[in-house]
């Protein structure tokens, strides 16, 4: 995919974006995964480790994007 920009409309769109919301999803689905198992009840801060989660699932995409 590369990180060049799309133009929509004569709107130019960063790639980052659809990575970002990407890794929103990835993140939720991680999260329904973990409460199903039972791993939640070990998380001290919910929202700080959601936070963590998410940036290292972004972080993961754009490593992966940036290898093609």
């Amino acid at each position: 995919m590369g990180l060049r920009e799309w133009s929509l409309g004569g709107v130019l769109l960063s790639p980052f974006l659809i990575y970002a919301l990407l890794a929103l999803l990835l993140t939720g689905v991680l999260r329904l995964g973990l409460a199903r198992f039972g791993a939640s009840r070990w998380i001290w801060h919910e929202a700080l480790f959601d936070c963590a989660l998410y940036v290292c699932v972004l972080a993961a995409l754009v490593a992966l994007a940036g290898r093609w």
